[in-house]
């Protein structure tokens, strides 16, 4: 009786999924859509709610993508939920110490958004799978927290469903009374709602239990009342289910010529359904009616054919391993094709930066073939941004960061040592000119310290332009070997990190470095400050940075404020990073710039 109703259990689900292809394509479209981030998220929870049973490698992937948007508007119930679409993903696959840890992680968020319903929804969940596991200890302290929080919500519809499961602790313990009690009230409920569905559920189980105590009459009563109910709502693939169950508490109250009856009108739905799993359930009880009735002969047919099935059906379950490996394995080639995708677009910047500076070189009209040829390569590389937005956008930082470096090498290595030479030489001529005077020779001296300034100008530009401290250092160190770098009598900055003390990627380095960069120099140049606090954190998956000045502010409701180079540098390196920047400033009253970067 109890494989029967789990059989029940899975055909149903088989049911609503193929009646419901048309309502999964339209979340799916929303979920792709640009919507408001209300009704695409709303459209994650239905489809993991309602089809999260339909695939559940699709299921995994939808949920996790609905966690990613919900982090980023900070809706810790959504990803509450997700967790736990994401738990029964793993738990249907039989993977139950992952699925654990995800309805663990589940509940952890609920139980401090005290979303009551959601939360009671996850305890069930984990119930489910202590129940699977036959820890009915922990399942059924699960249930019972669940059905608090129903009573509490005086939601009869989800009392009903954990007094229908969590009876089948009871029962697998042996306790029947306590389960008959516990599915009666469910069918008590359910009543009162005009739940169909639930009413012939927790019919279903009472028959199981009477059937486990041999009260076959009320078992057999129960069971056909369910039928009933199921003829009404012509529910076949339960109707299937419920005329096997029939023959199944008759055999054992050795009613064989009824129950055969309802074991044959099963077989035909079965077959007219072509479902191996009930066909060899079936099977097994013919040959176990033909035994007990002395034909033997008939029963080694039955059992041939079960055992027929049997074989088939393990076939299947192989195939469908094969079936996820190769899934796994396209997945691979997939992630080494978009990896040869990128190294080959990476070669193909280091090319361009190659030519750009054979171009320089060359002199203006090759300068402008290389412009040319760059515009054509961008207009390339605009067919590729619509495909890989963010791979391309990467490969855009990578290449300017990599122009920076170039051109503070040629400003050190090709201006800077022709400077410094300039000094050697003026420096050397001075030992050997004779001045005729000393306003001559002051003169003189005037000119080697001016160009000795240009010297250590053009070393501050280079190393401004390439931070070799981001090489050697984290990003906190780096920002205060910059900080330290400028003149502390003309502007005082406060820096204060906490959480930097690892390296991170080496793309939100930098940027996160050029930003910072960006903001200090913008304060030094406008706002005429004399001090400047910055602020950087590193907490629960993201960083926050904030630049704070008491210089003379500007008015941010005016958008040509906003047009320069600088202001635009930083708000697409921020976006980049899939972050947000805002900017909070009153004419005479300073500027703050707050940067919020997810990890």
């Amino acid at each position: 009786m109890r494989s029967g109703f789990l059989f029940l259990l899975l055909l149903c689900c088989t049911c609503t999924f193929s009646q419901a292809t048309n309502e999964t394509d339209s979340l799916k479209a929303v979920i792709k859509s640009n919507q408001s981030y209300a009704n695409r998220i709303r459209a994650y929870l239905v489809y993991g709610d309602k089809y999260g049973m339909q695939n559940f490698e699709e299921t995994f992937r939808i949920a996790t993508e609905g966690i990613d948007l919900a982090a980023k508007n900070k809706d810790s119930a959504a990803i509450g939920q997700l967790k736990r679409h994401i738990g029964e993903s793993f738990y249907f696959r039989g993977k139950y110490d992952t699925a654990a840890q995800y309805f663990y992680q589940s509940i952890t968020v609920l139980e401090r958004q005290q979303d009551k319903k959601k939360l009671a929804g996850s305890y069930n969940a984990l119930a489910k799978l202590y129940r699977k596991t036959r820890d009915l200890k922990r399942a059924l302290t699960n249930y019972d927290k669940a059905l608090g929080l129903f009573k509490a919500l005086n939601d009869s519809a989800g009392i009903a469903m954990i007094m229908n499961e969590s009876g089948v602790v009871f029962e697998y313990a042996g306790d029947y009374d306590k389960a008959i009690e516990r599915y009666a009230e469910s069918y008590r409920l359910d009543k009162l709602l005009n739940d169909s569905i639930g009413m012939a559920y927790a019919l279903n189980n009472l028959a199981g239990a009477y059937t486990l105590q041999k009260k076959f009459n009320l078992a057999e009563d129960h069971l056909l009342q369910a039928l009933a109910i199921r003829k009404i709502i012509k529910d076949t693939f339960a109707l299937a289910i419920n005329y096997s169950d029939l023959g199944a508490s008759l055999i054992s109250n050795k009613q064989y010529a009824r129950a055969r009856n309802y074991v044959d009108t099963s077989v035909a739905i079965a077959l007219k359904m072509n479902f191996p799993e009930l066909l060899q359930y079936n099977y097994q009880l013919l040959a176990q009616i033909a035994e007990e009735t002395g034909n033997y002969k008939e029963a080694l047919t039955y059992y041939q054919k079960r055992t027929a099935l049997r074989d088939s059906i393990f076939n299947i379950e192989k195939t469908k391993q094969i079936e996820e490996l190769n899934t796994k394995y396209e997945t691979v080639k997939k992630e080494q094709t978009i990896s040869e995708q990128q190294g080959r677009l990476t070669r193909q910047r280091m090319v361009l930066i190659g030519s750009s500076v054979l171009f320089i070189l060359i002199g203006l009209l090759a300068y402008t073939q290389y412009r040319r040829y760059k515009w054509k390569q961008e207009a390339r590389m605009r067919e590729e941004v619509l495909k890989q937005q963010e791979l391309a956008m990467k490969a855009v930082i990578e290449a300017e960061e990599a122009e920076r470096q170039r051109i503070a090498k040629d400003l050190h290595d090709g201006v800077g040592q022709m400077m410094s030479a300039a000094k050697m030489n003026l420096s050397a001529f001075e030992h050997a000119a004779s001045f005729r005077s000393a306003d001559e020779r002051f003169t003189f001296e005037k000119i080697i310290d001016l160009v000795d300034e240009s010297c250590k100008e053009v070393r501050a530009v280079s190393h401004n332009m390439m931070p070799n401290a981001l090489l050697k250092n984290n990003l906190a160190a780096a920002i205060r070997e910059f900080i330290n770098k400028l003149d502390s009598k003309a502007l005082k900055v406060h820096l204060y990190t906490e959480g930097l003390d690892e390296r991170l990627d080496s793309n939100i380095e930098t940027v996160l470095y050029r930003v910072i960069q960006e903001c200090v120099n913008n304060v030094i140049k406008h706002s005429g400050a004399n001090m400047v606090d910055i602020s950087m954190i590193k907490e629960q998956g993201e960083i926050t940075a904030t630049i704070e000045d008491n210089g003379k502010g500007f008015d941010t409701s005016d958008a040509s404020k906003f047009d320069g180079i600088g202001l635009k540098n930083i708000k697409t390196r921020v976006e980049y990073l899939k972050g947000t920047v805002e900017f909070d400033s009153t004419p005479g009253k300073g500027t703050l710039v707050a940067v919020h970067v997810p990890l």
